[in-house]
């Protein structure tokens, strides 16, 4: 471990884990509820219109300002809390995740042969104190056939997945280029991240 003070993490995600970790960072999970039926914490649900630049960032800084209210009800020791939000979008749409197979790949084909841009806001929040940083980038996905749709589909690993694919496994075969942040396309740039720490005195490095 490189950094000596800790942060709360608000995600379910284990790329982020892996990540946050990949840079020393100690953290421990601050789980919020994302359940239908027992209710949710934060509606990640697109308001109509919205642009997804402002989506991603109003959802990371929800996510941020919850957790950080947890952190209080629960009496927890006050370390920063970080929380990120993912969105994929091809020609202005947001891309969520999908609902099953079918859906998985109808989303696959709609990004074959195309370039999309995958955008990642994190926020920090601390005793009141939020703030936010956006990684964009942009991914060309090679021209795909059915098959190899279908077979991916398959793997399950699409299904939980904005967008349907998951740039650090098999769907890597599917990359022709990436423009921007290889970790921001996973779910957590580490750039922006490694500098909203820092301002609030977590150095990575």
């Amino acid at each position: 471990m490189i950094s000596d003070k800790k942060i709360y993490l608000a995600s379910r995600s284990p790329r982020r884990r892996e990540l946050l970790a990949q840079i020393g960072v100690g953290f421990e999970l601050l789980l919020l509820r994302d359940d239908l039926a027992r209710g949710m914490d934060v509606d990640e649900s697109p308001l109509p219109g919205e642009n997804p630049h402002d989506y991603v960032l109003r959802v990371s800084h929800a996510k941020a300002e919850v957790g950080w209210l947890r952190v209080q009800q629960r009496r927890l020791p006050h370390f920063p809390v970080l929380a990120a939000d993912t969105a994929v979008v091809l020609n202005g749409r947001i891309m969520g995740k999908p609902a099953n197979r079918d859906a998985a790949m109808e989303m696959l084909l709609a990004l074959s042969g195309k370039r999309h841009e995958v955008l990642t806001a994190v926020a920090v929040a601390n005793a009141g104190r939020i703030e936010q940083k956006l990684s964009a980038s942009i991914v060309q996905f090679g021209k795909l056939t059915n098959h190899a749709v279908r077979r991916y589909a398959m793997t399950g690993e699409p299904l939980d997945k904005a967008g349907a694919y998951a740039i650090q496994g098999h769907a890597a075969a599917f990359i022709e280029k990436i423009e921007g942040s290889y970790s921001g396309v996973m779910g957590l740039p580490l750039y922006e991240t490694a500098e909203l720490l820092a301002s609030f005195g977590i150095e990575v490095l």
